[in-house]
Formats: C-alpha cells, structure tokens, sequence
C-alpha cells in the first residue's frame, strides 16, 4: 500500500511537471515523462534491497550505474546552461526554458554523445533495475529504455528543425548515448 501511494505521488508530481509536454503527443517531452513513469516505477518496486549486501556483484553494477547517472546529467546539464544560452525567440510551449537554447552546444560532454540527460536517464533505469533484478523490473526497464531513444529521436528532430543543416553535421559526427558506441 505505501509503495502505491509513493507512486501515485511521484506520477501526481511528474504530471504536473510535464504538463506542457503533455498537452503536445510527439512533442520529446511527453515520451520523456512515461519514460520518467518507468523509472519512477523501478525505484518504487525495487527499492527493497537498497543499502544490503552492498558489497555483492548486482548491487555494484547498481551503484555504478547510479553514479554515472548523477555524473552525466551533472556534466550534462552544466555544459547546457553554459554553452545553449536561451533563446527567447523559440516559441514552444512544450519546452522548458533551459531546453529553448540558442545555440547548438558541440563541445563538452555534446562532443561525444548528443543526449548526455538521457544517457543519465539510461543509467538511472538500469541501476534502479539491477538492485533487485526480476522479470517485472526487466519489463519496466526495457520499455523505459525504449521509451528514452524514442524521446531521444523525437528530440532530435526538433533539433534539426531548430538548428538546421548544423545539427544534421552534429549528428554524423557523435553518437546518441555512449561515446564511440551508440
């Protein structure tokens, strides 16, 4: 009963967080707020094991996992507010304000991989995953994985109609998620 209700509150939050995104199907932001259910769901259902045996192999993976994940959107985010400067002229609602940037950010972290906040994302889904790995929690972090790659896709076709033959450029040279790979 508790992790039911943790769950209707935190879905109750990220609805009103994404309410905008939600008004528009397609938009990057609504994908991203069901992949933000996904992950909300992991940590609701796997939160059991957290702090046991935390020297076991799973629970490794796990931590490792969570720690890029405050890396990347850390480096992420930083590199965003520093370099995107917000552009006042973008008119859609859809976007939060430090998502409406200026200028296409290629350096930093964006000189290796375009989505460093849906790498974290990523991370975050898999490490909530393999604190208690089961086949419900597999379930949920495969959709949520999906779900970020179509948000990632989505995003990134706002992008070139933003940024033009620029971000087409980007794009062949950078990878989505993790460097060199992927």
């Amino acid at each position: 009963m508790a992790a039911a209700l943790v769950f209707l509150a935190g879905s109750t939050l990220l609805a009103w967080f994404s309410r905008k995104p939600l008004r528009r199907p397609g938009s990057h932001g609504f994908y991203r707020f069901f992949a933000w259910e996904c992950i909300l769901a992991l940590a609701v259902v796997n939160h059991t094991p957290w702090g046991s045996a935390r020297l076991s192999p799973l629970q490794l993976v796990s931590w490792t996992l969570l720690a890029a994940s405050v890396g990347l959107v850390a480096v992420g985010a930083a590199t965003l507010l520093r370099r995107g400067g917000a552009d006042t002229a973008r008119d859609d609602a859809a976007l939060y304000a430090w998502e409406k940037t200026g200028t296409l950010v290629t350096g930093g972290i964006f000189a290796y991989i375009r989505h460093p906040m849906y790498a974290s994302l990523l991370a975050l889904t898999w490490g909530f995953f393999f604190q208690l790995p089961n086949w419900p929690a597999a379930g949920i972090a495969v959709a949520g994985s999906v779900l970020l790659y179509v948000t990632a896709r989505r995003d990134e076709q706002e992008c070139r109609a933003h940024f033009g033959a620029a971000y087409d450029a980007y794009r062949q040279r950078t990878r989505m998620f993790v460097p060199f790979l992927f």
